[in-house]
């Protein structure tokens, strides 16, 4: 159970009062602050990173002298009584969907940015490479049930739509349901795809469908920890778990409830990154900052890259 300082009820869609330029106007200042990111750091790093699945069938064509006899195609050569050959083409389009987790407790967090608003960051961040690279970009977000679905697209125009999803799209619930996402996630896409599944992980990770999901997709789940659960200020604190309203007072001004904490953290989030590994799953995270900071999130991006080269090299 992750603890945040009391917050109010989560915002309706849109803010009373605000305008849609208003909110447009918001998203874009995600994309002039990550444009430097995209185009000098990420661009390359994302590139060599993902890629497409390699070669896709395209038509059938007569043979002709000089063509590869192991690209015949027996079945119609039989039928039509002279040879033919498959031709193929290099698929090098990707399709990214962010998997968003909508529950109350991403719309908390004491550091600079609430949980969503990091991952609308990170959605701004990733999706501008993507679509620097001529990929497309969806969303799919909700808590117990898919609240929003946005159908994968080109264009920085459509990163825009899903960075102002991220920050203002509700849940049905102030629960988590890992499980009802995923599974929405599986059964809205056909064709395989790279899923960033995003949230702070605080319900129970559904291992079963977490496989079916990373069988079926490149699926990477990024974790975002705010600084109550890695660094919590040394004060009396009154508390709440902002999915279930329960409400404490923690001393963690008092060194053994902050070191008893710290190793709850801890155990947790060994067993979390044990669930992953067992999936097959990557993982990154991102210690969200106390002050306005993009490279808490880019530099986390460029490990992840560097990790990916690393296993790419090796086999």
């Amino acid at each position: 159970m992750r603890l945040s300082r009391p917050a109010p009820p989560p915002p309706p869609a849109v803010a009373p009062g605000a305008t849609v330029a208003g909110v447009l106007a918001e998203v874009r200042r995600f994309e002039v602050r990550t444009s430097r990111f995209v185009t000098d750091v990420l661009a390359g790093g994302y590139r060599s990173t993902f890629r497409g699945a390699g070669v896709e069938f395209s038509e059938v064509r007569e043979y002709v002298e000089g063509d590869d006899p192991r690209q015949v195609d027996w079945n119609v050569t039989a039928r039509l009584g002279r040879p033919f050959i498959k031709r193929f083409v290099e698929e090098r389009e990707l399709t990214m969907v962010f998997a968003l987790d909508l529950s109350a407790s991403m719309a908390t967090g004491i550091g600079a940015w609430s949980l969503r608003e990091a991952a609308a960051r990170f959605c701004a961040c990733l999706g501008l490479a993507a679509i620097d690279n001529h990929d497309r970009v969806g969303l799919i977000a909700g808590s117990s049930a898919c609240s929003r679905f946005v159908l994968p697209r080109k264009g920085a125009g459509h990163v825009l739509r899903v960075v102002q999803d991220c920050l203002f799209a509700q849940g049905r619930d102030r629960g988590t349901d890992l499980a009802n996402l995923l599974g929405e996630t599986a059964r809205r896409l056909r064709r395989r795809a790279v899923v960033i599944l995003l949230s702070d992980f605080v319900g129970e990770l559904p291992e079963r469908v977490l496989s079916v999901c990373g069988r079926r997709h490149d699926l990477v789940a990024v974790h975002l920890l705010p600084p109550e659960l890695t660094a919590p200020p040394p004060e009396l604190l009154d508390v709440v778990d902002p999915e279930t309203g329960r409400r404490t007072r923690v001393d963690f001004a008092f060194a053994p409830a902050r070191a008893a904490f710290a190793a709850g953290v801890q155990r947790w989030r060994h067993e979390l990154a044990e669930k992953l590994r067992r999936c097959n799953v990557d993982r990154i995270d991102l210690q969200l900052p106390m002050q306005p900071d993009l490279t808490a999130i880019v530099n986390p991006l460029l490990r992840f890259f560097h990790r990916r080269e690393l296993r790419q090299v090796r086999r």
